[in-house]
């Protein structure tokens, strides 16, 4: 089957995937223990193509970006890694598939733990932020328990863990 041209815009998004995957990869492998769990897991993107298309594409797993609000006003940064989002301490930010179209074993699982009380988009915007929500807040319902273990599941390198498991196994008693 030949191959067809592509057009210029098309092959700079592709190369700069190839180089964004390969930084993730290769930076993933200097980190020990669940941060480098959380930078290669579920959340960890790469970068939108450059024809500004942003709806998923290829296959599992389905990889975010994110898109946080910085301060009060209407300016908005878009991120990459949940790990990176944490760096700028981002407390408002949403998740938009990239790439992959089948959850992962991970993100199915948080799925599963979540039972029903956030998408996948929402676990993973969960993710993303720290110092608020329910990374800061009590559980005090059933609705809040499914969503802590679902966020427990999904990102376990999240630096609010530990909060977030004493504020679940508080409401569990």
């Amino acid at each position: 089957m030949p191959l067809r041209p592509r057009r210029p815009a098309t092959l700079v998004a592709v190369l700069a995937l190839g180089v964004a995957l390969t930084a993730l990869t290769g930076c993933s492998s200097t980190e020990t223990g669940a941060r480098a769990e959380a930078a290669d897991g579920p959340s960890a993107a790469t970068s939108r193509s450059a024809s500004g298309g942003s709806g998923p594409t290829g296959t599992s797993p389905i990889v975010f970006a994110f898109t946080c609000t910085v301060g009060n006003g209407p300016s908005v940064e878009t991120y990459t890694t949940s790990s990176a989002v944490w760096e700028d301490g981002r407390t408002s930010c949403t998740a938009a598939p990239i790439t992959g179209t089948v959850p992962s074993a991970q993100q199915q699982s948080a799925l599963d733990a979540a039972r029903g009380a956030a998408t996948l988009e929402e676990l993973a915007a969960g993710c993303a932020v720290s110092g608020t929500g329910p990374w800061r807040s009590p559980v005090k319902s059933a609705e809040q328990a499914d969503l802590a273990a679902g966020l427990e599941r999904y990102c376990p390198g999240h630096p609010d863990m530990d909060r977030l498991r004493d504020a679940l196994a508080a409401h569990r008693g």
